[in-house]
């Protein structure tokens, strides 16, 4: 579910190009096997729908109403909020910020800390962004390698994000899957402790009737009750505001009436589930958060991850259906 305006950009698109969306360049792909979209800010995932008939959701398919084309093909934080479109597996605010802002929504990259946790940073107080700075940061796509079944996307940061450590971003998209990577090196001289996630906006239907399957008897951390240490009890279902950190390595199901969407998860034992209830974003509106569910893959507090000199770490999500859907 993703703004009309850049629904009419990938409706207009036939094979790759790179645009202009929202102040930001974005490469676009409408190739047989699907349609992805990815932000060269943050390295973003924003949209991804493959082509096969069942991957569209219960309110639509990839095709966009009329009105997404009327809505024209830029968007600005000082327009009003645009309609949001219908179809693809992430959801994206129909209201992003200006930059330097981040946009809300798809698959933002945390890293090298994941919220307030700033282990890895280096600023003198602690004092870096949310997140760490790799969402807001430009990023370069080094390669597209296309073959029949889909394509693979590699990227990296224009600049120097951290003095040891350096990411890299993988994008797998094809008809049954979407998969992100983010790689980790270490090439300092010092152990250097990281947390982060792949902070994934799932479009659903609605967000407070949704189901998340495979949490059953894991322990969690809920961040709304100061951190409370608490255990699920059967199946979460969503009816309010959430913030919680399961320690799981679980593969998970998010039902959400429509669709049964498959969120299998590496290099992680993080389940961040999370929404804003009625304490919502100033780039959202209460309409436009009823469209989402965060299910996150993730390094907290839970399992950060210590990383000596020459070594490696991969955390990955994979967005699939659900092979009873």
């Amino acid at each position: 579910m993703i703004p009309a305006s850049l629904r009419a950009l990938l409706d207009a698109t036939d094979g790759q190009r790179r645009v202009d969306w929202a102040g930001r360049e974005v490469w676009l792909a409408r190739e047989p096997w699907g349609e992805l979209a990815v932000s060269l800010q943050g390295a973003q995932v924003l949209h991804f729908l493959p082509a096969s008939p069942e991957a569209a959701t219960a309110e639509g398919a990839s095709s966009a109403p009329d009105e997404a084309q009327a809505a024209g093909a830029s968007a600005s934080q000082d327009d009003a909020e645009e309609s949001l479109v219908p179809g693809g597996w992430l959801w994206v605010t129909p209201s992003p910020q200006a930059l330097p802002g981040a946009i809300r929504g798809g698959i933002p990259l945390c890293w090298p800390w994941f919220a307030d946790e700033r282990t890895a940073d280096e600023s003198p107080d602690r004092s870096g962004p949310l997140h760490g700075p790799a969402r807001k940061a430009d990023w370069r796509l080094e390669a597209v390698d296309e073959h029949e079944e889909g394509l693979e996307l590699h990227l990296t940061p224009v600049e120097r994000l951290h003095s040891q450590l350096v990411p890299r971003a993988v994008v797998q998209a094809n008809a049954q899957r979407l998969h992100v990577e983010l790689i980790t090196e270490h090439v300092g001289e010092t152990p250097v402790k990281i947390t982060g996630a792949l902070h994934s906006y799932l479009a659903v239907v609605e967000a407070h009737a949704c189901r998340v399957e495979g949490l059953a008897g894991a322990r969690y951390l809920d961040k709304l009750a100061d951190f409370a240490e608490r255990e699920q009890q059967g199946e979460l279902g969503v009816r309010g505001g959430l913030d919680r950190l399961y320690h799981t390595n679980a593969e998970l199901v998010l039902d959400d009436g429509g669709r049964r969407l498959r969120v299998a998860r590496q290099g992680s034992d993080s389940a961040v589930i999370w929404h804003p209830g009625d304490t919502l974003p100033d780039d959202t509106s209460a309409e436009a958060s009823r469209h989402f569910l965060c299910v996150e893959s993730a390094n907290t507090r839970l399992d950060p991850v210590w990383l000596v000199p020459g070594a490696q770490h991969l955390l990955g999500t994979t967005l699939s259906l659900a092979s009873d859907a």
